[in-house]
């Protein structure tokens, strides 16, 4: 086990079905953060998303600044702003104006960008996008430290650029970069000293990537004289829980197939063969976990045994379930897969265990000390029974008798 307290939150690109109505989805998406506000989750990233018809956040900032005023303790992080998008004073002003409204509950997630389809709306060549990622990284980091900066490249121009306000958080909210199956995400999270989020995590492809992508960010980090933090280290991966593994089974049935239908209709990701039940195939092939609180429990451990230590563990939301069952998956996961790694129930459980082990001695102590609270009453009623009849004897004398 890690000395690192786990974490827990989600990932909300999000995934909402076509047949549904939309603008009841997004005040779906709010309710669910207020749920999770509640229930004591730590954290909640938000995806950025123009094209392809599921995801339907188009902007992080939007949504996050309504939840924050919606919410009391979860922190919020932009899951991502895909930067090649926008122009890095913009982005930097967005994310500062955001940390002073929420009070220093925003983090900043950046990326290149997902949805090929969302880079060739924008006439983004989508080979050009982790460079500029790289790029307008740099610069939103120099104007978080209060640089004035003026920089020219083919896609953005600045001169004499400064932010209107100093951050809210100091020196400024916690950045974190995204990382998948390429070494990029933890190559700028070694070189800026940034967090990472590794969105596959319990795909096998990304589970195979996370040690080594994990140790790029060390070795960069350390030609830089600086050390890693595991505890701004993120995992993220779609699970759905209930009480029995049938009933989770059959509750993610109720979503799954269109989940995994957008999920290739972009981009090939998932290949079910023929006459093989998708959702069977996707949880053996360990892309995701569907079952009982301890099999997320297990799902975690098996990251631990891959990664090491990591700060949190964040659930892709994905909407497999109908809505009372998923509200209900993450409170079972709030109820017993959050205090197994916190180990909050530790000094309950060995107090438990030592009344258990020392049983008969307690007991015998218990009887001993009640027959002697009996006999001393019993004692203290026959001393005041004898002073009774002692009083009654030797009245004082009364009428002719006291002359």
């Amino acid at each position: 086990m890690t000395q690192t307290t786990l974490r827990h939150g989600i990932f909300l690109p999000p995934f909402h079905p076509m047949e549904e109505n939309p603008t009841a989805c997004l005040d779906r998406d709010l309710e669910l953060i207020q749920w999770l506000d509640r229930l004591g989750y730590h954290e909640a990233w938000i995806g950025e998303h123009h094209s392809a018809g599921f995801e339907t956040i188009s902007s992080p900032e939007l949504f996050i600044a309504i939840a924050a005023e919606r919410t009391k303790f979860i922190r919020f992080g932009t899951g991502v702003v895909s930067l090649p998008y926008h122009h890095p004073l913009m982005v930097a002003d967005r994310i500062v104006q955001l940390d002073h409204h929420t009070r220093g509950r925003v983090m900043f997630g950046v990326g290149p960008g997902l949805l090929a389809s969302d880079a060739i709306m924008l006439g983004i060549d989508p080979m050009t996008q982790r460079d500029r990622m790289a790029e307008g990284l740099d610069v939103i980091l120099r104007l978080f430290k209060g640089e004035i900066v003026t920089e020219k490249t083919d896609w953005y121009t600045l001169v004499n650029a400064r932010l209107h306000l100093p951050p809210y958080t100091k020196p400024h909210p916690e950045v974190a970069v995204v990382s998948a199956v390429t070494p990029s995400g933890g190559r700028l999270a070694g070189k800026y000293d940034l967090a990472m989020i590794c969105i596959s995590a319990t795909n096998p492809f990304g589970y195979d990537a996370l040690a080594s992508n994990w140790q790029i960010a060390c070795d960069i980090a350390a030609e830089h004289g600086r050390t890693m933090d595991p505890a701004r280290l993120r995992l993220v991966g779609p699970i759905h829980i209930a009480e029995t593994r049938e009933k989770a089974w059959a509750n993610a049935r109720f979503g799954f197939e269109r989940y995994l239908n957008y999920s290739n209709n972009n981009q090939r990701r998932f290949n079910v063969p023929d006459g093989q039940d998708p959702l069977e195939w996707f949880v053996e092939n360990k892309f995701g976990m569907v079952g009982t609180p301890d099999d997320a429990i297990a799902l975690i451990e098996r990251l631990y045994e891959k990664q090491g230590t990591f700060g949190v563990f964040l659930q892709q939301a994905h909407n497999w379930a109908d809505w009372e069952e998923t509200k209900r998956s993450y409170e079972l996961y709030q109820r017993f897969v959050m205090p197994h790694f916190s180990r909050d129930n530790a000094p309950r459980i060995a107090s438990y265990e030592w009344c258990g082990a020392n049983r008969d001695d307690f007991g015998a102590k218990r009887q001993a000390a009640a027959r002697a609270m009996f006999d001393k009453h019993e004692a203290e009623e026959r001393a005041a029974r004898a002073l009774k009849e002692t009083v009654a004897i030797n009245r004082p004398p009364r009428g002719r008798e006291a002359w």
